[in-house]
């Protein structure tokens, strides 16, 4: 008959999850620090707040607030050990001496704290890019924000700030590329709007043809269907040209592009660029926008998916983040020139000249361009 073992076989209430390897490494350093209380210089780079756990941070907070005890006094003497728990209790419940004893037993050589403080800060640095990311990630989907591009390259420049901190510390300019897999890239959800939008685009780009030339920042891969992307292909192949542009020539550009393979008719064709409405940049610049969001949406899925490889190294995680937000650099690039007008040209003011003989100049101001006055008007129409 098998005898009860000397040990509960149902899991400890405390570590309902396995532990990863820097909770040990948490536990070494906490140990090693208990035992020998002078080695905190050693580990001058970590603060409380790099550790993964709260009753850890408030153990570290402490020992970093209390003067250090008498090295051979220590030994003899738990005061020191008691008015750490005493100061660190407050901020975690449940911390015990108990637990204390236990962090001591788990330090193997506490001449190596150093090395322990580098994997704590080696996965702060995982953790805290991961939550980078992960509101990068939320905001970019979150249509309740009234700005949604500004909202999104504002946690982009925070993500991309932090990285930049942490490379000083990582030398990431001498580091490998992660070798994860990358979640694929994923095109917008073709809601009905987007849908729309692009259609409208279409339409008016090829009425207006001189205005749609002026959109250089609008690339195929911004748009949510590929009919339409393959249309805009099609209309800047002719614009680039100088080729006459209507809906006829269009489709039979068109053609070459392989846009009747996408279930389409020409008749289909047609229809769609039936109908223009408004201008083109209004409609380009709500194109754009969604693609800028889906590419932040995109840049944060590929960090966090680094950050959860244990594999990858701190100077992975940061040469592979500047390489993902690189691409959303250039989307953001181009949003900036559709939305921003070109600065003005500024030169050295110029001597009035001499008087000459004849009638004064005309003094009287240009009028605006009307296609360029519709363009203004129609971006503060609602939308249609």
């Amino acid at each position: 008959m098998p005898t009860a073992p000397d040990h509960p076989i149902h899991p400890v209430l405390d570590e309902p999850t396995p532990r990863q390897p820097a909770h040990y490494a948490e536990q070494a350093l906490l140990g090693g620090l208990l035992l020998e209380p002078h080695r905190l210089k050693e580990v001058s780079d970590l603060a409380p707040e790099h550790c993964a756990s709260p009753a850890h941070s408030a153990l570290l907070e402490a020992i970093h607030t209390l003067p250090a005890p008498d090295p051979v006094q220590h030994t003899k003497d738990p005061q020191w050990l008691n008015a750490v728990l005493a100061a660190a209790s407050p901020h975690a419940r449940g911390l015990s001496a108990a637990y204390l004893h236990t962090l001591v037993r788990s330090c193997p050589r506490p001449q190596h704290v150093a090395a322990y403080a580098n994997a704590v800060l080696a996965e702060h640095a995982r953790r805290t890019l991961r939550e980078h990311a992960q509101r990068l990630a939320h905001t970019a989907t979150d249509t309740t924000h009234l700005d949604p591009v500004t909202a999104t390259l504002a946690q982009a420049d925070a993500l991309a700030a932090h990285v930049e901190t942490l490379a000083t510390r990582y030398a990431a300019s001498s580091a490998a590329l992660p070798r994860t897999a990358t979640p694929p890239s994923r095109k917008p959800p073709a809601d009905e709007e987007a849908l729309d939008e692009e259609r409208l685009l279409l339409a008016t780009a090829t009425a207006r043809p001189s205005q749609a030339a002026e959109m250089r920042w609008l690339t195929a891969g911004d748009f949510t269907h590929p009919l339409h992307a393959a249309l805009w292909q099609s209309l800047t192949a002719l614009l680039r040209r100088g080729d006459p542009i209507d809906p006829v020539t269009l489709l039979c550009e068109a053609q070459q592009h392989g846009v009747l393979s996408f279930s389409a008719t020409a008749q289909d064709v047609l229809a769609l660029l039936a109908t223009p409405v408004g201008a083109p940049q209004h409609w380009g610049e709500r194109i754009v926008q969604r693609s800028l969001l889906a590419q932040a949406h995109q840049a944060a899925r590929r960090i966090e998916a680094y950050t959860l490889d244990a594999a990858t190294t701190p100077p992975q995680l940061c040469l592979g983040s500047r390489r993902a937000l690189a691409d959303l650099t250039t989307t953001r690039t181009r949003w900036t020139r559709a939305t921003q007008p070109p600065p003005a040209a500024t030169g050295h003011a110029r001597e009035p000249s001499a008087p000459r003989a004849g009638p004064p100049p005309c003094t009287t101001a240009p009028t605006a361009h009307p296609l360029r006055t519709t363009a203004r008007s129609l971006r503060q129409e609602p939308r249609l």
